[in-house]
């Protein structure tokens, strides 16, 4: 995996910080390390998200899908909009 891409992501999500103030409760979030590379695993397969000709609605759907995931939240597409948004201009 590409550790530039991991980091640059790892970034985005931390400076988004979808947990809100709870992010201070969990010890080995390491600032969101292990969701960043869930989601640039699944950006770069196609495991569970198949490849389509709208890509950025396919980075939104694996943001939240990871995050939601992770955490047992349950944020919205809009609510990933902007983060996925970011993902995909640092990934073109």
């Amino acid at each position: 995996m590409d550790e530039k891409h991991i980091e640059e992501i790892k970034k985005i999500l931390d400076e988004w910080n979808p947990l809100g103030e709870k992010a201070n409760q969990i010890s080995d979030l390491d600032e969101y390390n292990t969701e960043a590379t869930d989601i640039l695993f699944h950006i770069n397969t196609e495991i569970n998200f198949k490849k389509n000709k709208e890509p950025q609605k396919r980075i939104r759907n694996i943001v939240k899908e990871v995050i939601n995931q992770a955490f047992s939240l349950w944020l919205t597409d809009k609510d990933c909009e902007k983060p996925s948004n970011a993902i995909y201009k640092i990934l073109n």
